[in-house]
């Protein structure tokens, strides 16, 4: 099996396997694809969020990550602070209020983030302190984002603390309102003069990520790809198979003519 047509039928072998293999990656390649394309025309397209969801309705990939639109109001009184909000590298607070939607519904809207809970609780009472002066009256548009689970404070933490966008937990904290709740959140597109006052109050807009792109599986090229792998690997066992089944007959061959050899002797003696 160490003969020099046997190394060469080797490295054949393997340069073949080589080549399945590529193929079979260029197959797997091709089995999963992205399509940024699609997702980002339909997700920063703005729509009317009445048109995607509606109070009481769950959070669907149809409305999860859309920009949209709306008609509602601020009202000021009910502006939190939710801490732990990831931006730019940085962790810090989001500034959240409550927006009384028409013609029905309320909905939770972050406003914007500060570097620490400290610049957005002063921020917070800022607005609150000039209601007027962040007026969100009419049209208001921003990314409708799935609530945060809620997390149960631990024994040693203040409860009145909110560290995720759960919006069952914010509601509890709002003035009492009639009517049903959207179950996600507006993250807010902050507009003029809007965004002049939000900066005023130490606020940053919030980074609005578009939602990631669909993936889709080819189910026909990842079984092309499995198919050459199958190949690759008979193509090694192929080579593995005619050296030993040639090295098998050539010591059954050695061993008949030994045999031979000690009948001629014993015949001669």
């Amino acid at each position: 099996m160490v003969r020099p047509q046997w190394i060469a039928a080797l490295l054949l072998a393997i340069a073949v396997a080589a080549g399945f293999a590529w193929l079979g990656r260029w197959q797997l390649d091709h089995a999963i694809r992205v399509d940024p394309g699609d997702t980002e025309s339909i997700s920063e397209t703005v729509r009317p969020l009445t048109g995607l969801t509606g109070p009481g309705e769950a959070v669907t990939d149809r409305a999860a990550g859309m920009i949209v639109s709306l008609d509602g109001a601020l009202v000021p009184e009910d502006l939190t602070v939710v801490e732990g909000r990831a931006q730019g590298g940085r962790v810090g607070a989001w500034v959240v209020g409550h927006l009384s939607v028409r013609p029905e519904g309320h909905l939770a809207v972050a406003l914007g983030w500060a570097p620490t809970a400290g610049d957005a609780e002063r921020a917070a009472a800022s607005l609150r302190e000039n209601p007027d002066a962040i007026d969100l009256h009419g049209s208001v548009e921003g990314r409708y984002m799935p609530s945060d689970g809620a997390v149960a404070p631990r024994a040693d933490e203040d409860p009145s603390r909110v560290t995720t966008m759960s919006v069952g937990q914010l509601i509890n904290l709002w003035q009492p309102f009639d009517g049903p709740a959207y179950a996600g959140y507006l993250v807010l597109h902050p507009h003029a003069p809007v965004d002049t006052v939000l900066s005023a109050a130490g606020l940053s807009p919030i980074d609005s990520v578009p939602p990631l792109p669909a993936e889709t599986v080819n189910w026909l090229n990842l079984f092309y790809a499995a198919e050459w792998v199958v190949f690759a690997g008979f193509a090694v066992f192929f080579w593995y198979r005619i050296t030993r089944d040639a090295w098998e007959r050539e010591h059954e061959s050695k061993a008949l003519a030994a045999r031979a050899d000690d009948h001629d002797d014993e015949g001669d003696a």
